[in-house]
């Protein structure tokens, strides 16, 4: 059993802002758009405020980013 099993773990719902998020319903984590790893609240450093998505990590983020515009594959 890990920590986001068991009785009180949930997922929250938030609304990512620009450097900030709300929460719309409690939880302890969200989980990542792209690989639907659990993301504790307290670690979550990474989101789209566009497509209103979480990611675990920068590179997942960076890759999200890729494959809604690959034209950014492009710039450099």
């Amino acid at each position: 059993m890990n920590r986001f099993e068991g009785p009180g773990a949930k997922e929250a719902r938030l609304r990512y802002l620009d450097g900030d998020f709300q929460v719309a319903s409690p939880g302890s984590f969200v989980r990542c758009a792209v690989t639907g790893e659990a993301i504790p609240l307290d670690e979550l450093k990474y989101w789209s405020v566009a497509r209103q998505e979480a990611y675990a990590s920068a590179a997942i983020s960076l890759s999200r980013e890729i494959d809604v515009d690959p034209g950014l594959r492009k710039r450099g």
